[in-house]
């Protein structure tokens, strides 16, 4: 069995890149072979809408046609058992690179047939980790329940069934005095790193080692 998840946050060794890892952990204690892709170490864009992913006939039918650094992983998420997507949300948002993931992953396997059938023939499961700066109860009046339910929906219909893992109000850096972040108290979110985001991390073991 093959786990690949992807950290979809440009900064490695933070919130987004830890909890992705022990996501990773919690597979590989299941016995599955994993791997790592750090997303932003590849150079590529979101789909181009060439279509050539459903040209009849065509070379690329039903997978991704650009050959960039995406294309490879791409090609091993095809294959795998079980995916692990994590992204910190950046302006309501996950990162522009998880994204364009997103449109590359699904849109290669989506037709536009009457009877709404896919590429896809498997299904694979994923968790998806999301890292963010507002408090939990804000996730639902700030309207990001319904977007991670939009993610989650969307992969339950093309990829596989998909669970959930939010971690709020992370700390974002070591020194918050060295930033124009006065709104935020530095030494209560590092607090809450110390002891809410180990809680955090077992969460994320024990969704990766589910997906087994």
């Amino acid at each position: 069995m093959k786990t690949i998840a992807i950290n979809g946050s440009p900064r490695k060794g933070w919130n987004t890149h830890i909890l992705v890892e022990e996501a990773l952990k919690g597979a590989a204690s299941k016995g599955s072979d994993t791997e790592l892709v750090n997303l932003y170490d590849l150079n590529f864009k979101g789909c181009i809408s060439c279509f050539e992913c459903k040209r009849r006939g065509g070379k690329s039918f039903g997978r991704c046609a650009a050959g960039d650094d995406l294309k490879p992983v791409l090609d091993r998420i095809h294959t795998c058992d079980a995916l692990i997507i994590g992204s910190p949300i950046y302006i309501s948002e996950v990162t522009a690179a998880v994204r364009a993931l997103f449109e590359r992953l699904t849109f290669q396997y989506i037709t536009y047939s009457k009877d709404r059938k896919t590429f896809f023939t498997r299904r694979v499961p994923t968790a998806l980790i999301y890292t963010m700066n507002i408090s939990e109860p804000a996730i639902e009046s700030m309207g990001y329940a319904e977007k991670f339910k939009f993610y989650e929906d969307r992969f339950n219909q093309i990829i596989g069934p998909a669970k959930t893992l939010v971690s709020t109000e992370t700390w974002q850096t070591t020194d918050y005095s060295k930033y124009e972040m006065t709104m935020f108290d530095g030494e209560a979110r590092k607090k809450r790193r110390e002891e809410i985001f180990p809680q955090d991390k077992r969460k994320a073991f024990e969704l990766g080692a589910g997906l087994v």
